[in-house]
């Protein structure tokens, strides 16, 4: 919380959950909101695709508004985290709702899906800004043993809104048609988003400042981060961006598990309601499938960013990109609704396990002073995997002639980069591996 002296003299910065609580409720108020915009789009557009002239067995068209949202979200994660450094995050917020606006028109007034694909160039402008930012000012404000369930309340937030969009959005479209409901639906939540974050948020990049002084005047108190060697103390956006995909080991490792999370959701965001639908199922009956995935990954993640500060971050990445695996090789070998909900909450708990705990690790150890852009580069190879995926995981339905063959690629993938973290990443919790005096 900020706090100024009766006599109006310098402004002091204190770090903590409780000191900043309604900075930080208000943060996950935000998150919630994008969510919200996301999920509209879990559930209706993929089931009705065939109405924006897609043909029946055409994915790698079909997963081609994936590939325009992950390309440009990712990008401008990258963007995001730099620029926030310079001209504060909660600008960076606001802009993120601007770039949003379009989306609803574009949805209502789309002839082809073309106009969906160039909507999700919006939607992934609206998620690589403000999404990003309410993780980086929460990084910000927060204390380094509690970054952990810090970032477990934020994406928290985002994929339960994210799940109840997804039912929303099924019974809005039954009742007043799916463009009728999407547009309504978006616009409100875009329009009180934008006006709340103008209102109410506060910048939160003095509290990073503050960080980043302590440390450089040896009045830091607590364990001591592994922050990577050899580093300058202000390094360009290339230096940067440099470290974390390829230099550092575990920085790299962290950006491919990443990279794999986002190819599986790309598989549940398009795929899984196509093999849902393919199964007989009505789009309300998918929403809620798609629901209790959205659902269990947000609620747990209530606790597994918890459990990270309390047993380490890489042994929930590991389990949860095991976990993830098995839930998403297991839908196909299963029927009825009973068990692929079974399947939905299964791969929910394995994303928990590994969502959360990514950013963490990455913000563990990456200096107060690029720590945006450190998390914008993890988070572009994040979402970059969006694109990577959806391209895959197109092109292996399309020679497969369906889709089962796509979550055996994905369930591959997942396994093997658990195994990659657990060779290649050390433990990035400072109280569990503090760096040596």
């Amino acid at each position: 919380m900020a706090k100024q002296t009766p006599t109006g003299g310098e402004v002091t910065y204190v770090h903590g959950i409780r000191a900043n609580l309604r900075q930080f409720i208000l943060q996950a108020v935000q998150v919630f909101f994008v969510g919200l915009v996301i999920g509209m789009e879990r559930n209706v557009l993929p089931v009705l695709s065939r109405d924006f002239g897609v043909p029946r067995r055409s994915f790698l068209f079909l997963m081609s508004f994936v590939v325009s949202f992950g390309l440009v979200k990712g990008i401008l994660n990258l963007v995001a985290g730099r620029l926030s450094e310079r001209i504060g995050r909660k600008k960076v917020l606001l802009l993120g709702w601007l770039g949003a606006l379009p989306i609803p028109f574009m949805i209502f007034y789309a002839p082809t899906w073309e106009w969906i694909v160039a909507a999700n160039v919006f939607l992934g402008i609206n998620q690589g800004f403000a999404w990003t930012m309410t993780v980086t000012s929460k990084v910000d404000i927060t204390l380094a043993e509690q970054r952990g369930f810090a970032t477990g309340v934020n994406e928290f937030s985002g994929y339960a809104a994210v799940a109840i969009a997804g039912v929303a959005t099924g019974y809005l479209a039954l009742l007043y048609g799916p463009r009728e409901a999407l547009f309504g639906f978006t616009l409100a939540v875009i329009l009180i988003a934008l006006l709340t974050a103008w209102l109410f948020i506060e910048e939160t990049l003095p509290w990073a400042k503050v960080e980043s002084a302590q440390h450089a005047q040896g009045t830091y108190v607590g364990h001591r981060p592994r922050f990577p060697k050899g580093v300058s103390e202000h390094p360009s956006t290339r230096e940067v961006f440099a470290l974390v995909s390829f230099r550092h080991p575990t920085l790299s490792a962290l950006c491919q598990a990443g990279v794999a999370n986002k190819v599986s959701d790309a598989l549940l965001w398009v795929l899984f309601p196509v093999f849902l639908h393919g199964r007989g199922l009505g789009i309300v009956a998918i929403g809620w499938i798609s629901a209790v995935y959205g659902m269990v990954w947000g609620a747990s993640q209530l606790w597994t960013g918890a459990l990270s500060d309390a047993i380490g971050r890489k042994k929930t990445i590991v389990a949860g990109l095991w976990v993830l695996g098995a839930g998403v090789a297991a839908t196909t070998l299963l029927e009825g609704t009973a068990a692929w909900a079974a399947c939905a909450a299964v791969m929910g708990i394995g994303m928990a396990l590994l969502y959360p705990n990514l950013i963490a690790a990455v913000a563990d150890i990456s200096h107060p002073n690029w720590r945006g852009s450190a998390l914008g580069t993890y988070r572009y190879w994040r979402d970059t995997g969006y694109a990577l995926g959806a391209i895959a995981l197109g092109l292996v339905a399309q020679w497969a002639h369906g889709v089962r063959a796509a979550f055996w690629f994905t369930g591959a993938v997942l396994w093997a980069t658990g195994l990659w973290v657990a060779w290649r990443a050390e433990e990035t919790h400072p109280r569990l591996n503090p760096a040596e005096a």
